[in-house]
C-alpha cells in the first residue's frame, strides 16, 4: 500500500518506513488545509506570505471581530494557496457564559474538495 504524503507529526512506521503516509487525497489535504491555518506568516521558507497564523490569536479575547479577522484570513490564503477548496463555514465555538470558553479558541472549518466533490470538517481546539 502506498502513500501520498507524509502524515503530520511525524513518527516512525513500521510499514512505510520512515514515516507514517497519508493514504487518502482527502487526508492529505485536510493536512494541509489545518497546516495553512496554524502556520505562521514569515515560517515558511521561501514564502513569507503564507499562512494564517492561527497562533496569534491564542491570547485574544474571542470575540466577533478576532473569529471575523481569522474567518477573513483563512478564506484569502485558501484562495491563494488552495484554490480547489472552497470553504463552505467557519464556525467558532464561543460559549460567552463562560469566563474559560472566552479565552479558548475552538473553530471548525466546513469545506468542500472541488475536484473530489467531498465535503470534509476540520476542527481546530486549543482547549485539549
Amino acid at each position: 500500500m502506498k502513500g501520498i504524503s507524509p502524515k503530520f507529526p511525524l513518527m516512525f512506521d513500521n510499514t512505510y518506513g520512515a514515516y507514517r503516509l497519508t493514504k487518502t487525497h482527502q487526508e492529505a489535504i485536510t493536512q494541509n488545509l489545518k497546516n495553512l491555518i496554524l502556520t505562521g506568516p514569515g515560517e515558511r521558507v521561501m514564502d513569507i506570505h503564507f499562512g494564517v497564523g492561527l497562533r496569534r490569536y491564542f491570547f485574544e479575547p474571542m470575540t466577533q471581530n478576532v473569529s471575523s479577522e481569522i474567518a477573513q484570513r483563512l478564506k484569502k490564503q485558501v484562495a491563494k494557496y488552495m484554490p480547489f477548496v472552497i470553504i463552505n463555514t467557519i464556525d467558532f465555538n464561543m460559549n460567552e457564559n463562560s469566563q474559560q470558553a472566552a479565552n479558548l479558541l475552538s473553530m471548525e472549518v466546513n469545506f468542500t474538495i472541488s475536484p473530489l466533490n467531498e465535503i470534509t470538517l476540520l476542527t481546530i481546539d486549543t482547549s485539549t
